[in-house]
């Protein structure tokens, strides 16, 4: 199978619970590309950190993944933190981009060498600027976006959007997302909705659905990411649409019902 390269970021992740707080190594492009890495589709994010996180390239929970397109420059890596209610709902974000804002031009520059991509549609990425130019050299891609910024980042990228292979989205983005453009105009929209069935659109038209198995939740940071990455290896693999969605609900119930990749105290 071709390379899938994963453009995003790969981020310093604070986790604060109500009785709990962690750092996990967290971003995008590093769970959707982990997540393909793994379920057999090979995965190369393409990223900027800085060299706080250097110590990445030598982890071997990421031996599965192409690092190459990793650029490691001086200064701090992009770094978020979440916050969730009891629930596990999030319920806000603060961000620092830190070198990550030079994504976008490492992005445009490696484009070429890429077979197929996948773009997660978040701040500082110049979102239009990407899809633009995939679509302009026909190299397939499919793209995902996050709640905090979809209201932004979505009128910005519905030009190219019809051009994207799947449009992966939880249920309140898709909210925003049948606002921006008519789903019947997309090629497939794969919506998630945490323990409810997930569900996927063809040209607007529900095609499948299937319901999560129950699972204890640990961690739900990348779970998406995880369903993402996961339902795009198996489509990869020659799966059909529902046996593809199969997998990847039950790849992101296991992904939540584990503690996630923390951060080690000494920092690598």
């Amino acid at each position: 199978m071709e390379l899938l390269g994963v453009i995003g970021n790969i981020s310093r992740d604070l986790a604060s619970h109500p009785d709990t707080r962690v750092e996990m190594l967290g971003g995008a492009a590093l769970h959707v590309a982990l997540a393909a890495a793994r379920a057999g589709l090979p995965a190369a994010p393409v990223s900027v950190t800085g060299t706080d996180l250097g110590w990445i390239t030598g982890d071997p929970r990421l031996a599965g993944l192409d690092l190459h397109y990793v650029k490691v420059t001086p200064g701090e890596s992009c770094a978020f933190r979440l916050t969730y209610d009891a629930t596990g709902r999030l319920t806000g974000t603060d961000a620092s981009f830190g070198v990550a804002a030079v994504l976008t031009a490492h992005a445009l520059s490696v484009l070429g060498s890429l077979p197929a991509c996948h773009v997660c549609c978040r701040r500082p990425l110049d979102v239009p600027a990407v899809l633009g130019r995939l679509a302009e050299l026909g190299i397939p891609f499919s793209v995902d976006f996050h709640l905090a910024s979809a209201s932004v980042l979505m009128p910005a990228a519905s030009p190219a959007l019809p051009h994207a292979r799947a449009v992966f989205v939880n249920a309140a983005e898709f909210a925003i997302l049948a606002q921006v453009t008519d789903p019947g105009r997309l090629q497939a929209v794969v919506i998630s909705d945490g323990p409810a069935p997930a569900i996927v659109l063809r040209h607007g038209r529900q095609v499948t659905s299937a319901t999560p198995p129950p699972t204890t939740v640990t961690e739900v940071t990348g779970a998406g990411d995880t369903l993402t990455g996961t339902f795009l290896a198996a489509s990869a693999r020659g799966l059909d649409c529902q046996a593809a969605l199969a997998e990847a609900v039950t790849a992101a119930s296991r992904a939540a019902s584990e503690p996630g990749l923390v951060i080690p105290a000494a920092g690598g």
